[in-house]
């Protein structure tokens, strides 16, 4: 097979892959997020934490307290309807793994931080680095859709994977 008509397998692979019904709920999911975010940036950047940003400055508070709400809110909703079918799996299975744990929920909920870790610095970082030349809340919508798909193969690979 030549290169060419393998990458054009994977290609399409790949677009299979992205059409699932379980990427089709992380983006739900992740659309609630981001409506979480940016309510939590827009109230924090121009109310909580007004005195510390000024409203021309970078919003770095706002924008640490919505992504920690974001995620918090984006972990309750994959682990309730996303990925239900491997958490109800695993809870029924009596992974031995999960009662070594100081409970499930806090171990998955540490693995879901830590797979999502890199998606949540690329889009700190981007939204810093797009405002400079956008609004901060359009950079942050861009920034959110980059990291996204690194969120889903993350978390679909490690913390909510088969068992």
């Amino acid at each position: 097979m030549s290169t060419k008509v393998s990458l054009q397998v994977r290609a399409l692979a790949a677009i299979d892959w992205l059409k699932s019904i379980r990427y089709i709920k992380f983006g739900l999911v992740g659309a609630s997020g981001t409506v979480v975010n940016m309510l939590v940036l827009y109230l924090g950047h121009e109310f909580l934490f007004q005195s510390l940003e000024g409203p021309e400055g970078k919003p770095y508070a706002s924008l640490a307290l919505a992504i920690s709400i974001a995620t918090l809110n984006n972990f309750t909703w994959n682990r309730l309807w996303t990925w239900s079918d491997r958490v109800r799996a695993v809870n029924t299975q009596g992974d031995a793994r999960l009662h070594i744990a100081p409970t499930p929920l806090v171990n998955q909920f540490g693995k879901y931080a830590l797979a999502s870790w890199f998606g949540i610095a690329l889009q700190y970082g981007l939204t810093l680095w797009l405002a400079h030349a956008m609004h901060y809340m359009l950079a942050n919508v861009i920034a959110i859709v980059v990291a996204s798909v690194s969120n889903f193969v993350a978390n679909d690979r490690w913390t909510f994977r088969k068992r």
